[in-house]
Order: C-alpha cells, then structure tokens, then sequence
C-alpha cells in the first residue's frame, strides 16, 4: 500500500487574538512549474488582444474587486491586522488603480523616429510574456493591484504569489481577477517564490517586500535573464527644521510612526529633531503616542491595531531593547502586552545614537527613533546617511532648507510639510537597499513592456511582363 504523504501547508492567525483564520497549501517546484507552464500557453493569445479589449476586461476585473470590497478588508484585518477602516481604505486604492491601469494601458505607445523618406522606423512597446508578482502582506490587495493591473493590461500572463502572512486575502483577490484575465496563483511560504523567482519561464519578476528577499530575487534573475522590478525596504527619515510648530510637528511624526502599527514601506524610521524645538516636540509626541490604545482591528475604536504575528513582534521588541540597552532612553512604551494577540504599544526612544538597528536598519513596527540634531545640516547630512533610499520627509518652513533637502536627499520620494499624500501617479526610482525600477504610476507600463525597434524599408521591385490587353 503507498503512504501518501501529507502536503504541507501554511496556518495563519488572526493576530488580534491568535484564532485561526486558516490554512493554504504550500506550492512545490512542480506547482510553480504547472502555473508558469499555464501562464506561458495563455501569454500569446493575451498579447494578440486589442489593447482597448485588455482596458476593458481589467475594468470589469476593478468592478468585481469593488463589489468584493468588504470581504477582501475583512480578511485584511484578520490576516494582518490593521484596523478595518484602513483596510478598506487598501482595497478602494486597489480598485482605483486597477481603474487607472484600465484606462493608460490602451493610449500606451511608442512613438515614430525619423528616418529616410522610403522608409518606415517606429518604436513599440510589446509584452515581455509572463511575470511572476511577489507581494507583500502589509498592503496585500493594493499592492498586488498595482502589479497585476499595469502586467496585465500591457498583454502579459501574470503568475501571483502573495504573501504566506496574507494568503486567504490574496487567494480571493486572485480569483476576482482570474475570472476573465490570465492570472495563476501559487501560494506558499518562501520556498515557493524562490522557486517562482528561479524558474526559466519568467520573464519579469515584480517584488515588493523584504530588501533580502528581493537581493535572493536578484541574484536568481542573474541566471534566468528575467527583469526584475523592486520595491524593497526602508529606513525612511523625518527631518524636523526649528521654525516648524513642534505639536504639528509631533503630529506628523506620529502619523509616520504609528500608522498600520509601523508597517508601511513608507513609515517613518528614524527622527532628526533640532533642538531648538525638541523638548516640546518629544512632550508633544509621547502624549500622542499614549493616546493610541493598541486593539482589534475589527473594532471601530482602534486606532493601533496588533502586529502582523508574534514572530515579528519579537524582532520589532529586540530592536527595542537593544536600543535601549546601547544608551537609548525609552519615553513610552517598549513593553510587550500580557494575553493573547500580537499588540506592541506606540513606542518612543530618544537618545538614539547613529549606530543603533532603529536607525540603520527597518524596524516596521510602531517606534519613533529620535536623535536630536544641533542645527538643519547637522539633521540633513544624518537623515542622507543611510544604505536604503526609499523616502524622507522634511518639515520646514524655510524655502532654502527645502531646495536643499529635496535636492541632496538620496532617496526616491521626498514629501515637504506631509507625512503621507502626493498627486496620483507619481513614481519613483527607489535607490540603494530599497530596490530599482518605477513600480507605480503610468511608467509602470513601461516597465511591463520591451521596446522594439523596427525600421521597414521599401522592397525592390520585380519587373513584370505586362498582361495582354
């Protein structure tokens, strides 16, 4: 009699209470192999689609997300954690952007070149095939919406990984969009997608997550030839001028910190406070920090919700303590909750010397890491030294600071006097440890695509005998 072995599988807990939300497969080579096989057969016959066909099956794609809406943010919150209001808040900028994809992928063009006057030389974008999106847990259907949405209406077969923290809400998101477009879905931990990532038959690799994960992710693509989009990690700066108001001041920074429990791409790391302003500022940004009473996310009230899981609660907490066994004053919080879930407190340091993980490093949790800076060079040439160049934010009332700090930050995204917000659209280039590539906004397209040249000449012709009249 054969054994049958039993397939491995991923559980998931609601970290508001530790229940169990459930559990997924976790996809082998020979998974990832069959939905990159799937993937390829489709990819042709995508691309032959009118473009204006591809605009309006995405759309309708955006429509079945819209109508799901509250399922996929409630499957946020239990997967995750963060307050319902904001997952929904997640899966309303998904639906948007699929939209927005729907309508720039039929007016994506090349353009025409100048050549001799018997001849025809143009430029056009052409599907590169199929692209395996690997997307993260902290954002996990706006994320994947903007992946699989600029992939997909470019004429491309899209193989979709989400992550093992958020698999269910993935799973669901896949099948809205699978219903009418070629997506495959795999899930499974991290020897799934490094299997996804090594296999031949990918031609793009769309990452957005840990900057180890998309070094591993890199260095596979060296050897398969596939493109590689990244948006990986950050150790984002809050530069903090002293001619700003400290308790608005407070206020961003604690937006920064704070929001989704720290777990944004974008949160603010590490704070350049001058000092000048600074003993207010720090008042200021404990009393806010206490406010947030960590809690379920289901519950209208929270404004803090837990971590993703406990695992990483434990990392955020070392970094915690490190800090504050290396010489770093603890304001507020820092102290691991009794009882069941994964809640850390809104947490405060100050004293952080340069050298500390809180300040080198992502800790993607609620921590507001402070140094307190002598004057704005000071502050700017400390905010500038980082490995990472994701983004920054300065708040200055002074012009000249401004034009200076936008100007020599070396990261990707600069927001003056807002922590959060900008026209849609905008793209950037993340730099250093945070990746490489545009990985939103219309030059999305331009990423998902491979410009071909071509240049038509005319043909000789062949002298014919004349039909009898």
């Amino acid at each position: 009699m054969t054994e049958t072995v039993a397939r491995p599988v991923v559980t998931v807990l609601d970290p508001a209470d530790g229940s169990v939300v459930g559990s997924v497969p976790v996809a082998g080579a020979a998974d990832v192999d069959l939905a990159v096989r799937s993937a390829r057969a489709a990819a042709a016959a995508w691309a032959r689609t009118p473009a204006a066909e591809r605009g309006a099956r995405l759309a309708a794609a955006a429509d079945r997300v819209a109508a799901a809406a509250d399922g996929l943010a409630l499957l946020t919150t239990r997967e995750m954690g963060k307050p319902l209001a904001d997952a929904r808040g997640g899966v309303d900028a998904g639906v948007g952007t699929l939209r927005q994809y729907a309508e720039l992928g039929p007016v994506h063009r090349g353009r025409t070149l100048l050549g001799g006057w018997d001849a025809t030389d143009f430029m056009v974008p052409v599907p590169r095939g199929v692209v395996a999106a690997i997307t993260p847990w902290n954002d996990p259907v706006a994320v994947p919406c903007g992946l699989l949405g600029a992939a997909l209406v470019t004429g491309n077969a899209v193989v979709f990984k989400p992550s093992e923290r958020a698999p269910h809400t993935g799973m669901l998101l896949a099948s809205l969009l699978a219903a009418d477009l070629p997506v495959e879905l795999v899930s499974g931990d991290g020897t799934t997608g490094a299997a996804l990532a090594a296999h031949s038959g990918v031609d793009v690799i769309a990452h957005v997550g840990s900057t180890v994960t998309g070094r591993e992710i890199a260095r596979a693509a060296v050897e398969t030839g596939a493109k590689v989009i990244r948006e990986n990690g950050g150790c984002d700066a809050l530069l903090v001028d002293d001619d700003v108001d400290p308790g608005w001041a407070a206020e961003q920074a604690a937006l920064g910190c704070f929001a989704n429990a720290g777990q944004i791409c974008t949160s603010v790391e590490r704070v350049y406070v001058h000092a000048g302003i600074a003993a207010e500022f720090l008042a200021a940004l404990v009393r806010r920090a206490g406010a947030l009473a960590p809690g379920p996310g289901t519950d209208p009230a929270t404004r803090l919700g837990p971590l993703v899981d406990r695992r990483h609660r434990a990392a955020v907490h070392a970094a915690v303590t490190e800090a504050v066994d290396a010489g770093a004053t603890l304001l507020c919080g820092g102290v691991v909750p009794t009882g069941a879930g994964a809640y850390y407190p809104a947490t405060v340091l100050t004293d952080c010397s340069p050298g500390l993980a809180v300040m080198r490093e992502e800790t993607f949790g609620p921590v507001a890491s402070v140094q307190v800076v002598g004057s704005f060079d000071e502050g700017l040439a400390a905010a500038a030294d980082s490995a990472y160049g994701l983004a920054a934010v300065v708040l200055s009332g002074d012009l000249a600071h401004v034009q200076r700090a936008w100007r020599e930050l070396p990261v990707g995204t600069v927001k003056v006097n807002a922590v959060f917000g900008g026209a849609p659209g905008g793209a950037a280039h993340p730099r250093g440890a945070s990746g490489e590539c545009f990985g939103y906004g219309p030059e999305l397209l331009d990423e998902m695509t491979a410009t071909k040249v071509v240049h038509v000449g005319p043909a000789p012709s062949r002298s014919r005998p004349r039909p009898p009249r």
